[in-house]
């Protein structure tokens, strides 16, 4: 009966729009491409000043006249391009795992374990999410400055073996998707909490585990602000988004250049969400954000 309800809807929504007046078909269509058109054209404006040369990257011209390939690879000598990549990936890849590690657990539990506290806790989790980072900026600094740990990126990876707040309202909501008849099922059977998350829950919840890891990784990969607080004064621990603020700063006037770094660094991130954006868009999907 959904199947055929939903096949009724999906064909009276297309009548409705057969019998649309042309007028109101162009204006959809053209509102649309206009928007398509402005998300577009700074990527594209990225993407031939790139290739241009230093001469012509302040003049009106937008099409490159000659292309300098060799912007791309006068990068990787005028900055540690490849250290600056491989401290992103360490802060990204170890982030994300301690986050998970943490927040798949945490969320379970405020999900299926019924127990008395449990929705002060929710919203405790909550009100981090509301709590700027710039209010414990401070503390929190001279808490690891007291560790001797300033100076690297162990100050970012590290809290995340505690959980983020975030992570865990959003596996949280995906949790409660999963029918609990599954996991009363596992324990009839004499499965613990811990099988029943490993063996039920985590298989069945792999959009929205993988829609969490996304977000984190692709917030350490472009984390400006803990970089520029815990590795300024230390350049061999500065991940690509420090690096390509002080690279800008040095090499400002080479704005080719500087366009092909840029390009280098989103690269990465491009093609993770190329290859996960079903999986993304169905975490987010069933976990019910809204952006």
């Amino acid at each position: 009966m959904t199947v055929t309800l939903d096949r009724n809807v999906i064909a009276r929504v297309r009548t409705k729009r057969r019998g649309l007046p042309l007028v109101v078909w162009v204006s959809e269509h053209v509102v649309l491409a206009t928007l398509a058109v402005l998300f577009i054209a700074p990527v594209v404006f990225v993407v031939f000043t790139s290739f241009m040369s230093s001469q012509q990257t302040l003049t009106a011209s937008i099409w490159p006249t000659t292309w300098e390939w060799s912007n791309y690879s006068s990068v990787f000598n005028r900055a540690p391009l490849a250290r600056w990549f491989a401290n992103s990936a360490l802060y990204a890849v170890l982030a994300t795992s301690f986050m998970l590690l943490s927040s798949v657990p945490a969320a379970y539990v405020l999900a299926k374990v019924k127990f008395r506290g449990a929705n002060a806790i929710f919203l405790a989790i909550i009100g981090m999410m509301l709590l700027p980072p710039q209010v414990t900026a401070v503390p929190v600094y001279v808490m690891w400055a007291q560790l001797h740990l300033t100076g690297s990126l162990w100050p970012l990876i590290l809290p995340n073996l505690l959980g983020d707040a975030f992570s865990i309202f959003l596996l949280r909501q995906f949790f409660l998707t999963v029918p609990r008849e599954y996991g009363d099922a596992a324990r009839i059977d004499g499965c613990s909490e811990w099988g029943v998350l490993t063996r039920i829950v985590v298989p069945m919840a792999k959009p929205g585990i993988a829609a969490a890891g996304i977000f984190l990784f692709f917030h350490s990969w472009n984390d400006f602000y803990g970089p520029l607080l815990y590795t300024s004064e230390n350049p061999q621990w500065w991940p690509v988004a420090y690096g390509l603020a002080t690279f800008r700063g040095a090499h400002g006037t080479d704005w080719g250049m500087t366009m092909a770094m840029t390009m280098l660094v989103m690269a990465p991130v491009v093609i993770i969400f190329f290859f996960a954006q079903r999986t993304f868009v169905e975490g987010i999907t069933l976990t019910g954000i809204k952006g």
